[in-house]
């Protein structure tokens, strides 16, 4: 929780890892370009009183985790977002299995997500089960850009794409995020286009739609579908360290977002370990949009601030929130696919 002018926040983290990126680990030089690539976001998107040497960056201790999240970072409920990428790291980069295994050990703390690529086919979705019974899955994370082999990708709307959404509809797996938009060396900027979210939105209506990183650089696109589509959300993670370094984008991107989808489904992510979410949070509570681009876009309350840093995600996860820490019944509702057009602000 967080506190600031007498105003509690409660904060889920919806975007962490606990991953592996150490020379040990890197099966080849696209390991190694991999992690040296999430280390070039961290050292230019963060406050300098904030950042890591390379060797601290590749990899982080149970009790560097704890400290970073729960002890110093404000966070109350954190979720795993696995990222395998077994062509790239000898035993995965961030895989369910690795950061179970600190939800297992801290389950006040952590939720554990699952993955799957269509790719694997019949024995994936032997797989996928498992998974779900293992970890008792609500959330998956995909990859559409992740290498297989000779393939450099896949879409959501896939024929086998569609098997596994079934399957997860089936299993009660309702929250599906997707990292759509920001490359990473050496995947293909294409692969990650947020285009085949439209199809599977309006394909799988009780599916949730996290589209992590609001597709940038094509923040345009990921409107027009979200705004069409109740069950698309916008995660947060990479667009928060622009607060610092580029502030008035960060309130071009939140504006944007507050404009065509609504409060209720934007969440709030770190990243970490890319970044850590002491900082994002501090910095967000206080941000405020400037005047000058009020007209336009809207201004952030506290209310507001409230349902992205922790409510929207707490309601996807049926986690708990203390009452007081709770806002009223929003006074907007996403509605019919038709009825979520754009707001004019007040």
């Amino acid at each position: 929780m967080y506190e600031k002018d007498g105003e509690r926040y409660f904060i889920v983290d919806s975007h962490i890892h606990a991953w592996d990126g150490r020379p040990s680990n890197q099966a080849n030089r696209y390991g190694e370009g991999f992690i040296n690539c999430f280390y070039d976001y961290h050292r230019n998107l963060s406050p300098e009183s904030e950042l890591w040497s390379l060797k601290e960056f590749w990899q982080q201790s149970e009790e560097r985790i704890m400290h970073d999240l729960f002890e110093v970072g404000y966070v109350d409920k954190a979720i795993f977002q696995p990222t395998y990428l077994t062509d790239f790291f000898v035993n995965g980069f961030n895989t369910t299995e690795q950061d179970g295994a600190l939800a297992e050990k801290h389950p006040d703390r952590f939720i554990v997500n699952g993955s799957w690529d269509p790719r694997d086919g019949e024995a994936g979705l032997d797989r996928l089960e498992e998974l779900a019974a293992r970890w008792s899955l609500k959330g998956i994370k995909l990859y559409t850009a992740e290498w297989k082999g000779e393939s450099k990708g896949w879409k959501l709307s896939d024929p086998w794409s569609y098997r596994y959404l079934e399957k997860c509809q089936e299993l009660g797996i309702r929250n599906i995020h997707v990292h759509k938009g920001p490359t990473i060396y050496p995947l293909n900027r294409d692969a990650f286009d947020v285009a085949d979210v439209d199809d599977v939105a309006s394909a799988f209506p009780e599916l949730r739609f996290i589209v992590e990183h609001v597709g940038l650089p094509r923040l345009e696109d990921f409107c027009w579908i979200a705004t069409q589509e109740p069950n698309v959300y916008g995660g947060l993670a990479v667009a928060m360290p622009f607060i610092h370094s580029r502030p008035r984008y960060f309130a071009q991107i939140i504006g944007e977002l507050l404009y065509w989808l609504d409060e209720n489904r934007i969440t709030f992510a770190s990243d970490y370990a890319i970044w850590t979410p002491k900082w994002l949070v501090e910095s967000f509570v206080d941000f405020q949009i400037p005047e000058d681009m009020q007209g336009e876009l809207g201004a952030l309350t506290t209310d507001v601030k409230r349902k992205i840093l922790g409510l929207n995600a707490a309601k996807l996860y049926d986690i708990d929130v203390p009452p007081e820490l709770d806002v009223a019944p929003e006074p907007t509702d996403s509605g019919e696919a038709v009825g979520s057009a754009p707001k004019v602000p007040a």
